[in-house]
Order: C-alpha cells, then structure tokens, then sequence
C-alpha cells in the first residue's frame, strides 16, 4: 500500500517504537501508584517523556506537559479554562471541529478572521481587526485540509498586544515546524501523538504557560486525602491511569523527531507535495490547491476534480491500494473559507516515510482512476 494519509495518522513509523511500547507492556506498571520497580520504571519513562516534549518545544518546565488522550482532548482543556458562555472568541477561518464544537457547546460568540487561502497578510489583517476586547484567540499553526502555514507568531505577537490570551493547535505542525513555545507566549499550545511526532493512537500533549482547569477529576497518585484535585501540574490535569504504554512509544518518536529534525523531516515533506503538485497539476479538470510561495505550505496537498466526488476518487484510489481521505476532514470552516464546503477535497498527506516512488506510482494510478470514472 501506498499511505498518504499521515495527515489523519501516521501509520508508518520508525520500529523504535513498537519496540519501546512492547518493553513497556512487559515492564512497566502506572506511574504514581507505587514505590516498586514497575511503577517507578513508568514515572522515570513518563519524566523522560516530559523533558523530551520539553526540549522539542522551547519549553523550561517539562511539569507544564500535560498527557492527554488526544489533541481534542487537550484543546477541550485548554478551552474549558479560558472560555465561559457568552465570551467572544476569536478563530481563524482553518479551525478543525476540536475548536468549534466546544465552543458551540460553552455557547461562546465566535468571530471568525477569515482569510484567503495561503495569504498571511490578510490572515494577520483580519486578526487583528476582531482581537480588541476578546477573551481568548484561538489559531491553528497549520490547515489540516491545505497544509497552509498561518503566520503565528505575528499573530502571537498581536495577541500579545492586546492582552488576548492565545490557543495554538500545534495538530499538523508538531513534528514538522520548528516551534518555540515559550518564545510565543500562548497560553496553551495542543497536539495528538500519532500525526507529526509519530507515536500512537491515543496520546496527545497540552502545553500550559500557567495552570489550567481540569475537565477530569479524581484519580491521581497524590494528595489522595482532600476532595479536590491537586493545584498543580502535571497532577491537576492527568486525572486516571496514564497511557504509559502510548507515553512509551510517543516518547520514542519525539526522539526519532529530535534526531531527524522537524527541519528535515519538513524539507522532505515539502519536497514530496511540490512533485505530487507538480504531476497532478498535468491531469485536465483537477484543481490543486498549493501555495505559490512554497514556505507558506507543508506536506500536505488537497485537489478537487471538475465533475467527479471526492468520495468516489478516494474509495477508487483504495480500491488500488493508494490510501488518501477525501470529504470535510473534520474542518468545514476551513472549507466554507477556501470556497470548497460544497465539494470537500481529496487529500493527500506525506511523512518521513514516503517516496518520490510513491508519489510517482499515486499520481498516475490518480490519473488512471480519474479516466475511469
């Protein structure tokens, strides 16, 4: 199979992580819940996770990573501490449903920055006209759906002047970009383990400037004695039994991440969306949405198709063993701002993994499929 769906999840990854979450298994028990060997093997794993995070995102308290089930867990986290009903909020126009389905749920007025697509002046220009008397701001660093990088840190610096705390989804850019957390001054930054940091399913980080309110209780290895959790981190947010199988094998890809470089692993990425760009652009009635400025895009790519469902494209695709998602990818906002709600787009999405041989060998089975049909 060819997999470019790394944007979903990365199902190829280095054997240094299999390898790390069967130790794991064998060795370890819950972090927190005892003085014996097992237990104390977790906590120094989950330490050594924590530091690892640290280091990889700028940050000087590895005690401010907190381990989530996921990235919308962690985004639930931090949007639950900073948002109350009513609050207005502002989100660019690329936001997942992470974001906008709680805050409909807290019932938060949202201003959206719309902006066109792979233009950060205009994105930077509509943050800036909503920010004056919001409560929070919340930015995705990059468009699950184009790949498009959106200009955070001059949007940061804009929060930063007018007293709006800041929500970074770090989803598509944890891994890929170079990210200084501290440097940003965001409030909280939320990633999954299983996209860019290359670990699996059922691991995600937040990462905390200062506290936060749980949306969990009970359950923790300290202060057993008082009603109410611990006042501080990681304690007050990791409510239950650490996923220290899953801690095991993220913290094996943030390693392999730390050793490859986001630099790299980005230039190759890139490198693999221009040449699929490069060949699908050829096909008659396919739409590339790409950057024309390469440093505004990662490696992730999505087309339409004058006439054809994306649905349809993407089933045939796997019927020949090219695996992509086609549809809304969980981000209508980001299609209603790229005009592409009423169709959604066939993604493609690379990793550390793929080839040119890959793209080459998809993009004519691409152009194969779409004679086809």
């Amino acid at each position: 199979m060819i997999y470019l769906d790394n944007a979903a999840t990365s199902l190829l990854k280095p054997k240094s992580i299999e390898a790390a979450m069967m130790r794991a298994m064998a060795t370890m028990a819950s972090p927190g819940r005892g003085g014996h060997k097992p237990a104390m093997l977790a906590a120094d794993t989950a330490l050594d996770c924590r530091q690892a995070v640290s280091r990889l995102f700028g940050m000087s308290d590895p005690e401010k990573v907190i381990f989530t089930l996921n990235a919308t867990h962690a985004l639930n986290i931090a949007i639950y501490s900073l948002v109350k009903n009513r609050d207005r909020v502002v989100i660019s126009g690329y936001e997942h449903n992470a974001v906008t389905k709680p805050l409909h749920a807290i019932g938060a007025r949202v201003a959206v920055a719309s902006s066109p697509l792979f233009d950060p002046v205009a994105a930077l220009e509509a943050f800036e006209s909503r920010l004056l008397g919001a409560k929070a701001a919340i930015c995705c660093h990059v468009s699950n759906v184009f790949g498009y990088i959106l200009p955070l840190e001059e949007i940061a610096g804009l929060c930063r002047y007018y007293g709006v705390p800041l929500i970074v989804d770090a989803s598509q850019s944890a891994g890929v970009l170079d990210i200084d957390f501290s440097g940003l001054g965001a409030e909280f930054m939320a990633m999954p383990g299983h996209k860019g940091l290359l670990g699996p399913q059922g691991t995600g980080i937040l990462l905390c400037r200062n506290s936060a309110e749980p949306i969990l209780h009970g359950g923790t290895g300290s202060n057993s004695a008082i009603p109410d959790m611990p006042d501080f981190l990681p304690d007050r947010l990791e409510a239950g039994t650490h996923n220290i199988t899953g801690i095991a094998g993220l913290l094996a890809g943030v390693r392999f991440v730390m050793r490859q470089t986001p630099a790299a692993i980005l230039e190759h990425e890139r490198r693999l969306c221009g040449l699929m760009a490069d060949r699908l652009e050829r096909i008659p009635g396919v739409r590339v949405y790409r950057a024309v400025n390469p440093e505004h895009q990662t490696g992730v790519l999505s087309v339409t198709v004058d006439g054809i469902s994306c649905e349809a494209i993407a089933e045939a695709l796997g019927a020949r063993d090219v695996a992509v998602r086609a549809g809304l990818h969980c981000s209508p906002t980001a299609h209603r701002t790229a005009g592409t709600l009423e169709t959604g787009t066939v993604r493609f999405s690379f990793s550390p993994f793929n080839t040119i041989a890959d793209v080459e060998k998809a993009a004519k089975i691409f152009g194969s499929v779409i004679k086809n049909l």
